[in-house]
C-alpha cells in the first residue's frame, strides 16, 4: 500500500519547508535587530545532508509499510520539535544567530537539555527511516549528521560563551 508512507513522507516534507520559510523571516527579523550569523561554514553541509536524508527516502521507501512502533515515537518527536518551536518563538533558526545581550533560553525544554532542538533531530534522523524498517540508512545518515552537529554544536557553543562573557 503506498498511501501511508506517501502521507508521512508528504507530511515531513511539508513541516521543513514550513520551518525553513519560518527560519528565514526569524532569521531576517533578528538580523535586523542587530543580530550576527556565526560560523556559516558547516551549513551547505547541513542542509545537503538533510536534503539528501529527506530525498532518499522519497526514493527508497515509497510503497513500504510504516511500523506503528516507530512512527508512534516519530510522532512523539514532532511533539517535542513542537515544544522547541514554541518556546523559542522568533529566536527559532536554522542558522547560528546570535542577538547581543539577548538572555539564553532556559524555559521548556532548555531546563533540561541545552540543545534540545539537536536531540530531537537526532531521534528524527534515526528514527524516520526505522519506520519504513530502513537500518541502514537510519545509521548511515545518523553517523553524517553526528559529525556535522559535533561541529555545529561547538560553534554554537563557542558562540554563546563570547555572549554571555
Amino acid at each position: 500500500m503506498l498511501w501511508p508512507s506517501i502521507a508521512l513522507l508528504t507530511f515531513v516534507t511539508l513541516q521543513r519547508l514550513a520551518e525553513l520559510v519560518y527560519a528565514r523571516h526569524n532569521t531576517a527579523a533578528l538580523l535586523a535587530r542587530g543580530a550576527r550569523e556565526h560560523a556559516p561554514e558547516h551549513y551547505p553541509f547541513m542542509v545537503a545532508m538533510h536534503t539528501t536524508w529527506l530525498i532518499g527516502l522519497w526514493l527508497l521507501a515509497i510503497g513500504r509499510s510504516v511500523d506503528p512502533a516507530w512512527f508512534v515515537l516519530f510522532m512523539v518527536l514532532q511533539g517535542l520539535r513542537l515544544w522547541v518551536l514554541v518556546t523559542l518563538k522568533d529566536r527559532w533558526t536554522t542558522r547560528i544567530i546570535i542577538l547581543p545581550r539577548a538572555a539564553l533560553v532556559t524555559k521548556g525544554p532548555y531546563r533540561f537539555l541545552s540543545h534540545p532542538n539537536y536531540a530531537v533531530v537526532v531521534g528524527e534522523i534515526a528514527v524516520l527511516p526505522l519506520a519504513f524498517g530502513m537500518p541502514l540508512y537510519a545509521a548511515i545518515f545518523s553517523l553524517l549528521n553526528g559529525i556535522i552537529l559535533a561541529i555545529r554544536i561547538r560553534a554554537e557553543n563557542a558562540c554563546l560563551r563570547q555572549t554571555a562573557s
